[in-house]
């Protein structure tokens, strides 16, 4: 018997200019916007605890700042923590709630803003619980058209991977990898109000670059699924997008049609971000009235720890891994014996090295599952790999599995095994050994097992 009860809330979640723009590993701060940033929740109950799923446009936030947030949230709207599953879109063009070490940001000017989101998520989650209606859930996958995702790491013809190799680069060889195209569709069917279908697919949210705020093609898919259909609201949920970017490195037809090539060799502007929130969005409307419906009797939270082993660096690697972070933190890039992508890999794997140099020797990831009825999500605290999405989407019992990566905090990468051992700015920037490919996927297993409980 269906005993859903579904309520929904957005709020504008803009910042101040000046603010720090999070993404990259050079500076920048906000001076104006493209458009807005919002944050959307959807409140669950089948009678029991309600369960909050948020998802807000920002490119991440560290499992210490996601905690505070959620501690707020729980603490206002009277749910635990452990009910509340909270998610970044991963846009690149999104201001800082938290300093960094990548450059010097205004540390007043992220405290302001950080507490006025708190606010602002607290407001969200007590609109979306106090919305909640008689509902009912469908289900569908799509398939995402072409031209808008491509494996960004590549083996190069001289044996070398790289990340996101210039545009056109006689010495790229083929991809590392396959892409996963298909697309989770969920679609909520309220009593009385707005319906809401919500995307779930593994793409890099960073097609747009510059020091203007905007929610990237995250946005543009909202915004074109609402115009298109009355009555309907929309949210993105980020798949597993670590090896995922929208640049085509042999770019052919229309393919550079309103675009341009950014610092780091990627296809970005605007009218990209246009390109790929459109096309996912004709994916949801592809498939919006004919998903399968279903009664949803059960709502359910856990999580799950995992326990994975640091990238300890080599003692013998350290006093250049110090040399280039006191470049960097100086700002003098132009002295490191390298550009564009393979700038942004040794950099960040010297700020690994250094991070890691005292240790921890592991670290405890937390998994967060989300059952609606016999539909299941897994929150990974950070970007895994396309493979690990395709691995966790194969446990059997369950009518969809949806991977939801940047879920309650961000941990880094999650490379396959294989990517380890060829290199790349993904694997060797992670904090992990390559088990955590093992580990993360056995433990959704697991995890996936005591939500069925």
């Amino acid at each position: 018997m269906n005993t859903l009860q579904v309520g929904y809330a957005r709020v504008n979640i803009n910042p101040m200019l000046g603010i720090g723009v999070h993404g990259y590993f050079v500076p920048r701060f906000a001076k104006g916007f493209l458009d807005d940033l919002e944050a959307s929740a959807l409140a669950l109950s089948c009678g029991g605890s309600p369960v909050l799923l948020i998802s807000a446009d920002l490119c991440l936030m560290s499992v210490e700042n996601n905690n505070r947030f959620r501690a707020a949230i729980a603490k206002t709207s009277g749910i635990s923590m452990e009910n509340i599953f909270f998610t970044c879109t991963h846009t690149h063009t999104s201001p800082l709630t938290e300093p960094t070490t990548f450059f010097d940001a205004d540390e007043e000017v992220i405290s302001s803003y950080a507490s006025f989101l708190e606010q602002r998520l607290c407001d969200l989650a007590v609109f979306a619980l106090e919305n909640l209606k008689p509902a009912r859930m469908g289900f569908a996958v799509g398939h995402a058209p072409d031209r808008i995702a491509y494996i960004r790491r590549y083996r190069m013809k001289d044996g070398s991977t790289m990340t996101c190799p210039p545009i056109n680069d006689p010495n790229i060889d083929y991809p590392l990898g396959e892409l996963d195209q298909r697309v989770n569709v969920l679609r909520f069917d309220r009593e009385g109000d707005d319906s809401i279908v919500i995307l779930n697919y593994g793409l890099h949210a960073d097609t747009i670059n510059g020091e203007l705020i905007s929610a990237d093609w995250p946005g543009w898919t909202r915004r074109t699924v609402e115009k298109a259909l009355d009555g309907v609201k929309c949210m993105c949920i980020m798949g597993a997008e670590g090896d995922v970017g929208s640049t085509h490195v042999f770019p052919s037809g229309g393919d550079m049609n309103d675009t341009e090539i950014s610092f780091d060799n990627e296809m970005k502007s605007p009218g990209m971000a246009r390109f790929v929130g459109r096309a996912l969005a004709g994916t949801i409307l592809q498939v919006y009235d004919k998903v399968e419906y279903v009664d949803v009797d059960c709502v359910k939270a856990l999580k799950h720890i995992v326990t994975v082993k640091a990238n300890v660096p080599d003692p013998a690697d350290l006093p250049l891994a110090h040399k280039y972070r006191e470049l960097h933190e100086a700002g003098q890039d132009d002295l490191i014996p390298f550009d564009a992508m393979e700038l942004t890999t040794v950099v960040a794997e010297a700020l690994r090295m250094c991070a890691l140099e005292n240790g921890p020797d592991h670290f405890n990831l937390e998994l967060a599952g989300l059952r609606i009825g016999n539909v299941a999500l897994v929150g990974i605290p950070g970007e895994p790999f396309t493979q690990i999405g395709v691995e966790i989407k194969k446990n059997e019992g369950w009518d969809l599995i949806l991977p939801c990566a940047l879920t309650n905090g961000w941990e880094g990468y999650f490379p396959t095994k294989e990517a380890f051992d060829e290199g790349g700015y993904e694997a060797r920037s992670s904090n992990y050994l390559s088990d955590v490919y093992d580990n993360i996927i056995t433990g959704a297993s697991e995890l996936l097992k005591l939500l069925h409980n």
